[in-house]
């Protein structure tokens, strides 16, 4: 039988939950990050964003079939304690936690680097810390309040995107002179080629690109607040990684055919800088809003996700009850707090370490995610050794699968080609073994 534990609300549509996945997923990673991208790997960044684009794609099916074999009233924690045992599922749910708590500083840091578009000498940290305490009051406001300011958030992010491919386009056709040159789909190759960095450089922008796709797999956690999981859930995992790959080619193939890529800025948000160069009155600002109110949405989200994870975590562990108190409105408030206590690191770290922040906090969230994503697999593995494919099933299995497994190794070598992403891969290895050897000693008791 299952353990009775506090319910949260099923308050969540099927348009909440499409709008909160694209939502905590196009963020800094696409926005802020995309400029050290461009600047590693030039065009060639294109095609690994289709390759980790299809990793997702697997990813989620695989996902998908696990919890609506389940018949989607648990999360994915729940089922990689049921395929993979207490000891998995105990290091992958705090590996997961931790993953949106590094996810989170990621975008309360960009949130300060884009507040100083307009106010350059504001502290970079101050910004950070008064996003993250606004977004905690609405995190611990109802789930529906949630999910429809979470709903117009991300909505704003994806129409600025398909406007501002729209506009781009525009621009293209026109041979619209910039201040880099011409506005033209030869600038993709005309600065050296499609990979002007070589083989090196589109290796490394792999990093970047995957932390790009961390929180896809979101709709797992939502489904224990999600109304009918078994009609909504299989219409998000079809049209999430799709939508948001096509939303991220895309945003580069017109960022980089408006500006030559080897001019883009790395320590700003290149959309920004290419739409301040073009000298259309106000349009470098809009699309600075644009942006900002883009991370804003992906830390609301991660803050909604390790709320949730700490509440669920906490259900497992009886020295932990005190963080599964609910509130009247069934917001886990203390497991919220909690989290955003250990987000606000990020506000000391962006005090002393502000150029590099970015690099550290987006690194160790991707190595961790790297973790997460290969347990689903894994346990979806399992799970189709000893069942046949039920409803929903995964396409191409094994083969699927196994795309994605080759593509989380190989992303892993990778981190340890760059000095900052080896360091963030080594913490984040060593916080792994102590969870694992944690969840040996829990074992014993």
């Amino acid at each position: 039988m299952r353990r009775e534990t506090p319910e949260l609300a099923r308050h969540l549509t099927s348009r909440h939950l499409q709008l909160l996945a694209i939502g905590g997923t196009i963020g800094t990673g696409l926005f802020l990050g995309a400029g050290q991208s461009i600047h590693v790997a030039g065009p060639s960044l294109i095609f690994a964003y289709l390759l980790a684009g299809l990793m997702c794609f697997f990813l989620l099916r695989a996902l998908g079939e696990l919890l609506l074999a389940d018949g989607g009233d648990r999360s994915f924690l729940d089922l990689l304690q049921h395929h993979l045992g207490p000891k998995a599922a105990f290091v992958a749910g705090w590996t997961y936690w931790f993953c949106w708590v590094a996810v989170a500083m990621a975008q309360v840091t960009a949130i300060g680097v884009y507040i100083r578009f307009w106010w350059p000498s504001l502290p970079q940290w101050l910004p950070g810390l008064v996003a993250l305490v606004v977004l905690l009051l609405v995190n611990l406001a109802s789930v529906g309040t949630f999910g429809e300011l979470e709903f117009w958030f991300a909505m704003i992010k994806v129409v600025a995107i398909v406007a501002l491919i729209g506009v781009g386009v525009v621009l293209i056709a026109g041979h619209v002179k910039t201040a880099g040159g011409t506005a033209s789909l030869t600038n993709l190759t005309a600065h050296g080629g499609f990979f002007p960095r070589g083989l090196r450089g589109f290796l490394l922008s792999f990093q970047m690109v995957t932390f790009s796709f961390t929180s896809i797999e979101q709709v797992g956690l939502t489904a224990a607040e999600t109304h009918n999981p078994r009609r909504t859930l299989p219409k998000v995992i079809n049209w999430l990684p799709i939508n948001v790959l096509t939303l991220y080619v895309g945003a580069l193939v017109v960022l980089m055919s408006l500006f030559p890529w080897s001019e883009v800025d790395q320590t700003g948000s290149p959309f920004v800088q290419v739409f301040h160069s073009l000298g259309i009155p106000g349009a470098a600002g809009l699309i600075n809003f644009v942006v900002l109110t883009a991370a804003a949405s992906a830390c609301m989200a991660c803050l909604y996700s390790a709320g949730r994870l700490l509440f669920e975590l906490s259900v497992k562990q009886p020295r932990l009850q005190a963080l599964t108190k609910l509130s009247r409105r069934q917001v886990p408030v203390r497991a919220l707090m909690v989290s955003s206590l250990v987000i606000a690191l990020a506000v000391g770290l962006n005090a002393v370490l502000p150029a590099s922040v970015f690099t550290l906090v987006s690194s160790a969230a991707t190595v961790s995610f790297l973790f997460v994503w290969l347990m689903i697999i894994i346990a979806h593995l399992r799970y189709r050794r000893h069942a046949a494919a039920q409803i929903f099933a995964a396409p191409l299995f094994p083969a699927g699968d196994w795309y994605v497994i080759g593509f989380l190794a190989f992303v892993f070598v990778l981190m340890f080609l760059n000095r900052d992403t080896a360091t963030a891969t080594l913490a984040a290895g060593v916080g792994l073994f102590a969870l694992t050897g944690l969840a040996w000693v829990q074992s014993r008791r």
